[in-house]
């Protein structure tokens, strides 16, 4: 079982080392688990949430609607007989939650919780340090590289605008605290830029 477990983390790994992962690959899943680390004691199932951090971008592929559910199909698949069936339905539920960003209506209220620090922990990097979002900024604009940059100008503004309107871009209070302020002015910043 541990060999197993072993060569999931071991794809895992491939799969984020990928050279067209600018922004979606192996430094956005570690610095997912550094602030899982950091709020463990704040998590209900952490063994659900850390594997959701590893499986919510297996799949990418720029401008699919699919990422998500492939995203968690595959975690499905691949852990199948290696973990608790209920523990392997949670972390897909936090997955398939990444498509909107909001807990989805009716869950069990301590899946609903960690669904929280969960997508929290994933919209961190609107609220980093001004170089560190300059690089998400970036890697997401390589990523998208098939976009011209006159639609790339035209649309981009708006994906970061359903942010800004947001009432609360943190759906935890610590998070909220922490990065809500420097979120909003990234945003601003990266739109300015983007209609300058």
């Amino acid at each position: 079982m541990f060999s197993a477990i072993a060569a999931r983390l071991a794809g895992m790994r491939e799969r984020y080392g990928a050279p067209d992962r600018h922004y979606h690959g192996q430094r956005h899943i570690d610095l997912l688990l550094a602030l899982h680390a950091e709020v463990r004691p704040h998590l209900v199932a952490p063994d659900v949430v850390e594997l959701a951090i590893w499986y919510h971008d297996s799949i990418y592929v720029p401008m699919s609607a699919e990422n998500e559910i492939d995203s968690a199909a595959l975690l499905r698949a691949e852990m199948a007989g290696l973990a608790d069936p209920r523990l392997i339905e949670a972390a897909a539920v936090l997955v398939l939650a990444t498509r909107t960003h909001a807990v989805p209506a009716g869950l069990a209220p301590e899946v609903a919780a960690d669904c929280a620090w969960f997508l929290d922990m994933d919209l961190s990097i609107l609220g980093a340090d001004a170089e560190t979002f300059l690089w998400y900024d970036r890697a997401i604009r390589r990523e998208y590289a098939v976009v011209p940059e006159a639609e790339w100008r035209a649309r981009r503004p708006r994906v970061l605008g359903t942010f800004l309107d947001r009432e609360r871009l943190y759906l935890t209070d610590y998070f909220h605290a922490r990065f809500d302020a420097a979120a909003r002015a990234n945003l601003r910043a990266a739109i300015a830029a983007l209609s300058g």
